[in-house]
């Protein structure tokens, strides 16, 4: 992988590990107000609510989340012509190798895997992970709770978020049933799309040769791309109860766009400046 010289590196320069749709709110709240920002994603990306995840851009080479482009590049010494192209550059690098070659000034870990699949305090002088599996003070610097309630985007400086509990929030008094988990392994084959109204039972796709069926009549908030081959019980689908809540598939959550208002306030607190 090639390096960076130094007149590409910029004094704020941040990584963000992952490209969902939580991911994106922070990368694009940290777009908005001025940082230099790199998307590092794995190679399959898994997002549900595709339209507003940045990590498309792995498969469709760009992606556009409420007017801002990430565009796919192959090796670091890309990034430059990205940035100066007012877009966000979206890297493969599971490992995070190139972090030694960029040296970020802070590293945000949106992976929301709920566990740490590597990030440590080394990778930047500022890191922060979102959500479940890291300790602020150990592994990062901060955590950020990312659970629904109360406390969702608390700044968390010692200390962990509050574990998973497997259960989506409640939203217009529905929890779990909002997700729809595949009932097989196998590929996908999608007959709603993202945005489609859907009927409680309708068969909204297929996994092979089962039939995956909605979960309550709503919004199809989300659905996994057509075509990934998925292992049984995985997440596939997210549908709204709410269906005047159509309008706002293309648009980022308010749970995204709380908890990237935490990850800013952590960055300005520590003297991070866009």
């Amino acid at each position: 992988m090639k390096g960076m010289t130094a007149e590409m590196k910029h004094k704020t320069t941040l990584i963000v590990r992952g490209g969902g749709d939580l991911a994106s709110g922070v990368i694009h709240r940290l777009y908005k107000c001025g940082y230099q920002v790199l998307v590092m994603e794995c190679a399959k990306p898994s997002a549900i609510r595709r339209r507003v995840s940045f990590g498309e851009a792995v498969y469709d080479g760009t992606s556009s989340v409420e007017g801002v482009t990430g565009r796919l590049i192959k090796d670091i010494s890309e990034c430059r012509k990205v940035w100066d192209e007012k877009e966000i550059p979206i890297l493969v690098d599971e490992a995070a190798d190139a972090v030694s070659e960029l040296k970020p000034d802070a590293l945000i870990d949106a992976i929301l895997a709920k566990k740490n699949l590597g990030t440590t305090r080394a990778m930047a002088p500022l890191t922060i992970g979102l959500g479940p599996g890291f300790t602020a003070r150990m592994d990062v610097d901060y955590v950020v709770e990312t659970q629904r309630g109360h406390n969702l985007a608390r700044v968390i400086e010692k200390g962990t978020a509050a574990p998973n509990t497997g259960i989506p929030g409640m939203i217009a008094g529905y929890g779990k049933e909002r997700v729809i988990h595949s009932p097989a392994a196998g590929m996908m084959h999608n007959y709603s799309e993202i945005g489609d109204i859907v009927e409680k039972d309708q068969i909204i796709a297929m996994v092979d040769e089962t039939p995956v069926y909605a979960s309550l009549t709503g919004v199809l908030r989300g659905i996994i791309r057509d075509g990934f081959v998925v292992p049984e019980g995985m997440k596939i689908a997210d549908i709204d109860p709410r269906k005047e809540q159509k309008k706002n598939c293309d648009t980022i959550s308010d749970k995204a766009r709380c908890i990237a208002g935490s990850v800013v306030e952590i960055l300005l607190s520590e003297g991070v400046l866009p």
